[in-house]
């Protein structure tokens, strides 16, 4: 069976603090697909600035494999488990890597952001993330889509132009008829 085969699902991998670069290239290199969603930011020294590429999720990385045949990810160098619920591996949703994947892509800047789950939802019309859906937030006048990985309670923001959202409706919950009772007075 091909370890790359895109019929299996994403999963989020833990890794040691700072080998997320090189548990990649060694999934690689085993053949595998893995997902590794860098940024660029510039750290400053007394004597120097430097421009650097860090993990936007610190800590994780992400492959499509087979879980059933995960002792060849489990004895990566770098990698220290899959995330998931007990034992048992837990697939990343493929719109949320869908989205990351694109918002990496796209060239605009990026940053890690805490991780939001209430908020006004949209859905990205125009630009390069057209079609895909985040919350929308306000920082220092400028507008920020922000994107979630919910099985890792972990999100990045991407700097967008408010012109390019629109508000997605929010379903109401369906209400019976007996909800609501009118008092006789």
């Amino acid at each position: 069976m091909n370890p790359d085969d895109s019929s299996y699902r994403w999963f989020a991998l833990h890794s040691k603090p700072k080998y997320e670069k090189l548990a990649a290239a060694q999934l690689r290199g085993k053949g595998y697909e893995p997902f590794l969603p860098l940024y660029t930011c510039r750290r400053r020294w007394s004597d120097r600035t430097k421009v650097l590429e860090l993990p936007l999720f610190p800590g994780y990385l992400f492959c499509r494999f087979n879980p059933l045949d995960r002792f060849p990810i489990l004895v990566t160098p770098g990698v220290t488990g899959v995330v998931g619920y007990g034992k048992s591996p837990a697939p990343i949703d493929d719109a949320e890597i869908a989205a990351i994947q694109a918002a990496v892509q796209s060239g605009l800047p990026k940053e890690p952001w805490p991780f939001l789950k209430l908020g006004q939802k949209v859905r990205v019309e125009y630009g390069p993330l057209a079609g895909i859906e985040g919350i929308l937030v306000s920082v220092k006048s400028r507008h920020r889509l922000i994107l979630s990985v919910n099985l890792l309670q972990r999100s990045l923001a991407v700097e967008v132009d408010n012109a390019w959202v629109n508000p997605m409706l929010q379903r109401l919950p369906a209400v019976s008829p007996s909800t609501y009772q009118l008092e006789a007075t």
